[in-house]
């Protein structure tokens, strides 16, 4: 749009455009776009592990789960960090925030020693964090999966 006549100096032949070109906003937004769809996958935190085969695997329903690893290694790790036994079950209560009925769900990678993935478990029981889920990989699918919920037995409780 041209500027009103009273604006206009003697026959200049330059009068400001007040028109916005979005032909630029789009290709930097599609930019963009195609820049966040690409990098949202590698965004996922935790620790490679190859989880075990598991044909009766039932997924499990949940927003924001509480992922403990035990890789190759024996090295135990709280989402992608890298944590040691001793600060385990305090991070973990600080994930919860009072929530004591959320799932801690354990993935121990296939070629773990069962005893350290056993021993991640039963410091989990033993200091009353009780629904604890396995993770596995479907036969089916080679998708992860869930076992079913199952609430470990502690002192005094008998099992379900």
């Amino acid at each position: 749009m041209a500027l009103p006549a009273r604006f206009k100096k003697n026959n200049d032949l330059y009068q400001p455009l007040a028109d916005i070109n979005v032909t630029p906003l789009v290709d930097v937004m599609l930019v963009l776009l195609i820049i966040f769809m690409v990098t949202a996958p590698l965004l996922a935190k935790g620790v490679k592990v190859n989880l075990p085969q598991a044909s009766a695997a039932q997924p499990l329903n949940q927003k924001d789960p509480i992922v403990v690893s035990v890789g190759k290694d024996g090295k135990v790790s709280l989402g992608g960090d890298a944590v040691t036994m001793e600060t385990l079950i305090d991070g973990i209560r600080a994930m919860m925030g009072g929530d004591t009925s959320r799932v801690v769900h354990v993935r121990g990678d296939t070629e773990a020693v069962y005893g350290e993935v056993v021993g991640v478990m039963d410091k989990l029981a033993t200091n009353g964090i009780t629904h604890i889920a396995i993770m596995t990989n479907s036969r089916s699918s080679k998708t992860g999966a869930l076992l079913k919920t199952r609430e470990t037995p502690t002192a005094g409780s008998a099992p379900k």
